[in-house]
Parts: structure tokens; C-alpha cells; sequence
């Protein structure tokens, strides 16, 4: 896919304000229903470019707090490496979609990223919250309402010999 929009950023620190945000009955500090989070700290961004690399950092790292995001209204998630099973299965109760993307491609990634502002968590420095406006940004469906998984369905082509 190639996906167009707005996004957000949020790595292990934001997660963990958003949950707590969450849990305390806070205020957050964006209408999380509804929207898409990338798992990504970029780069600083050199004279005149919008961000710097902007690669995914691994999912995993965020499954702990996945599923109260998602109960929260969070509808879809890009990042690189699978998921846990509780974050499948709650990807599937809550009708969203985990994508995957290029790790190792943060250069050619920031190049789809047309405007970027920090909008929360500024004490984070590279894992503050960030909105991105993205233009044909490069992914790939990994998890999907309907149970499907990329990386177990890989593994089983791989295991009779397949690539």
C-alpha cells in the first residue's frame, strides 16, 4: 500500500504517557480514535528538509501497551516485526490493521514525509509525538481484522522450500 495522510509518531515513552494518560482518565493530547500511529523516532532533520531518517523501530517493544491504545480507538499501526498474540487478537476484537514497512530505509521513507510537528511530549526529544503528513508512504498489510497474519503465512511458505 501506499498511504497518504496524517499520521502519528510514538515510540516506548510516548506509549507509556498515552496508557498512563489513559488509565488516570487524563486528556490526551490528540484524538487518538480513529487514527494511525508510526513507531518511529527520526533523525534530526538537516537545513531544509522537512525530518530526518525516518525509519521504523521494532514493534514488539509496544505490544505491552498495544491493546489499551486500540481499546481507546487507535485504528491502525506501522512499525517493522510481528506482533504478540494478544496484540493479533486485539487487533482483530477492534477492527484495526498493523502495518510493516522498509526497516533499514529511513532515508528513502523521510522523502514521503511532507510536514512534520511535534505536538506532545516535547521532554522526549527524538520519541516525542509527532504529526506527519505522509504522500504515498510504503507499507505492507502484516495484521488484519480478519485474523490473517504476513509473518506466519511467510513462514510456512519458507519452511516447504518457498520464498
Amino acid at each position: 500500500m501506499l498511504i497518504s495522510g496524517i499520521v502519528y509518531t510514538a515510540r516506548d515513552a510516548a506509549h507509556n504517557k498515552l496508557v498512563h494518560a489513559i488509565n488516570s482518565g487524563k486528556e490526551l493530547p490528540f484524538r487518538l480514535e480513529g487514527q494511525t500511529l508510526y513507531y518511529m523516532g527520526p533523525s534530526p532533520a538537516r537545513p531544509g528538509q522537512v525530518i530526518g531518517s525516518a525509519g521504523p523501530t521494532t514493534s514488539g517493544r509496544m505490544d505491552v501497551y498495544t491493546p489499551t491504545l486500540l481499546a481507546a480507538g487507535l485504528k491502525a499501526m506501522i512499525g517493522k516485526g510481528g506482533r504478540s498474540e494478544e496484540v493479533k487478537s486485539a487487533i482483530n476484537d477492534y477492527q484495526a490493521i498493523y502495518f510493516v514497512t522498509i526497516g533499514g530505509a529511513g532515508a528513502l521513507l523521510s522523502s514521503t514525509i511532507h510536514r512534520a510537528k511535534v505536538i506532545a511530549y516535547p521532554e522526549l526529544a527524538a520519541e516525542a509525538i509527532m504529526q506527519l503528513e505522509l504522500e504515498e508512504f510504503p507499507a505492507i498489510v502484516a495484521n488484519d481484522i480478519y485474523g490473517n497474519d504476513l509473518f506466519a503465512q511467510r513462514r510456512v511458505v519458507y519452511r516447504k522450500g518457498g520464498f
